[in-house]
């Protein structure tokens, strides 16, 4: 391959949340990998990242130095994972959970100590403090090999979207409706609040605020990347894109709690990413319409943004069941009984999911997905000079 895939300072990559899903995205950026040269600095000098994917933008951030060691990394991370990693998931740990909770309702939650999530994600803390040197972000930014990473999470006082971002000199904080872009230096906090699901996993201080799950209220997920200053964007995401959406079946029994959750987990994490999407497509297709010489003697801060989205070719819940025994008795238990095993149910398990062989099949998946657009990641990455 003669062209130079060396992408330029303006590109980002977005990695959306969705849980044990993110190991998707690792697939995709082991395809990107293979279609770099050997030793390739990171492509993407701005990475913003959400929830699950939060983790992963670190990953990257951490390694820009060398992109395709850093997606190796990512990839043995997530093919070796287990549920113990992440959160408590023993017979005894939900059953002392499940007593709490049962507990502070019989008191109507005048106890000391109120419940704050179903899941205790300990594990996760000491986790990603064995894999993540945060140190190595900021002299990936001294060093230019990259601009810029993002990580949000929902203010619970505030109800803003907050855009943690640790960048280069000139990049500056901003504030929207609902949402604001803070210069800091990011730390395990900031991970632990991106990615604590709301209910299932505790909140997480930071300063002033707890914090969840970014992707609660982010009403649009493309615009941290846009502050800080990108073109052009590669958006991975977690669910397949169908602009009919999925066909209406009829149903004679009720709703699983599980399927009742798995819709709320859904529009949490991917109902934003697509409305803003769309969104996308229609200010570049307006701005099209403008010719530039007015843009410029207008004064019109407007500029169109190329976008790419890799997206599963089939639901990610579809594979779910053949890795159910993969949870531990207690959760199979708990799950089960929500009727998360069930086949309109096993959303729920998809987001939960935390476990090697799952995440393998996930990965090969996004490998493939991604190689089917092979052209177009090499047109997206390669250098345009006129920039």
């Amino acid at each position: 391959m003669s062209r130079n895939l060396n992408a330029a300072p303006d590109t980002a990559l977005i990695l959306s949340g969705g849980g044990a899903r993110a190991a998707y995205q690792v697939g995709v950026l082991l395809a990107i990998a293979k279609l770099l040269p050997q030793h390739a600095p990171n492509p993407f000098p701005i990475i913003c990242g959400t929830s699950a994917g939060a983790i992963n933008a670190a990953g990257l951030a951490m390694g820009a130095g060398e992109f395709r060691r850093s997606v190796f990394s990512l990839a043995r991370m997530w093919q070796n994972l287990q549920p113990e990693q992440i959160y408590h998931g023993s017979m005894g740990a939900l059953m002392a959970t499940g007593a709490h909770w049962l507990g502070a309702m019989l008191v109507g939650g005048l106890g000391k100590k109120n419940p704050r999530s179903f899941l205790d994600n300990a594990p996760l803390r000491e986790f990603l403090s064995q894999i993540v040197d945060f140190s190595q972000i900021q002299n990936n930014i001294d060093s230019g090999a990259l601009k810029a990473v993002s990580i949000s999470a929902l203010g619970y006082s505030s109800g803003q979207s907050v855009a943690f971002f640790q960048g280069a000199e000139g990049l500056e904080s901003w504030q929207r409706a609902s949402r604001i872009g803070v210069r800091t230096q990011l730390e395990i906090n900031h991970l632990m609040a991106s990615s604590a699901i709301p209910l299932v996993f505790p909140a997480e201080r930071i300063h002033r605020e707890y914090f969840g799950d970014g992707s609660v209220r982010q009403i649009a997920p493309l615009s941290p990347a846009i502050h800080l200053g990108a073109k052009r964007m590669l958006v991975i995401g977690v669910a397949p894109q169908s602009e009919a959406g999925p066909a209406r079946q009829h149903t004679s029994g009720y709703p699983t709690l599980a399927q009742v959750s798995g819709q709320l987990m859904n529009s949490i994490f991917l109902d934003a990413m697509e409305t803003d999407l769309e969104r996308m497509t229609r200010i570049n297709r307006t701005i099209s319409f403008i010719p530039e010489e007015i843009r410029q003697n207008g004064h019109l801060n407007l500029r169109p943004v190329e976008v790419l989205t890799i997206a599963p070719s089939q639901p990610l819940e579809k594979l779910t069941l053949p890795f159910r025994r993969e949870f531990s008795l207690g959760m199979r238990f708990f799950l089960g009984g929500l009727g998360a095993f069930r086949r309109q149910g096993s959303v729920l398990a998809s987001y939960l999911l935390f476990c090697g062989p799952y995440a393998r099949e996930l990965i090969a998946l996004g490998y493939r997905d991604a190689l089917q657009k092979e052209q177009q990641l090499r047109d997206f990455l390669a250098a345009d000079e006129s920039d």
